[in-house]
């Protein structure tokens, strides 16, 4: 597992919407993402600030049923 860098909201919105996710909404300055699978829907919140807290990342990577590879070579 390669370990995950700081990066911003704005690019993890940019990866995850590589891998099928469409923005839903927005209320401030967190983005809802949502993502329709063979499972169920799968959703995401993500703050736009400049730099995401590693937890906050695998936080965002739980919710999205993501893996820290799938996101960095989505960057």
């Amino acid at each position: 597992m390669p370990s995950l860098r700081r990066v911003s909201g704005q690019q993890v919105i940019h990866a995850l919407e590589r891998l099928g996710f469409v923005q839903v909404r927005q209320r401030g300055s967190h983005v809802v993402l949502k993502k329709q699978t063979p499972a169920g829907e799968v959703g995401c919140v993500v703050p736009l600030h400049r730099e995401l807290a590693i937890g906050t990342l695998h936080g965002i990577l739980k919710q999205a049923h993501v893996t820290p590879d799938d996101l960095m070579e989505n960057l």
